[in-house]
């Protein structure tokens, strides 16, 4: 509750001010659901960006990393 409200002021004094307060807090609350939107659309873009590079590296054979046991990579014969 704000400060500015007196404890003992009128039960219609403090129902403003804790809906005028409510009503603050849910604006905020958008903006910062807003926000998490706009990180996480960039994270999905940089994340894609780099499958893109990670793709492009493999084909040009660019220190690639294998998964798998080092025999795998033995030459058979």
């Amino acid at each position: 509750m704000s400060q500015s409200v007196d404890l003992q002021a009128d039960p219609a004094t403090v129902a403003a001010s804790l809906t005028a307060e409510a009503t603050a807090l849910e604006g905020r609350l958008h903006q910062l659901r807003e926000a998490v939107h706009v990180v996480n659309t960039r994270i999905a873009s940089i994340a894609e960006s780099l499958q893109t590079l990670h793709g492009t590296a493999t084909t040009h054979g660019g220190g690639e990393r294998r998964s798998g046991s080092p025999e795998d990579a033995l030459p058979r014969g």
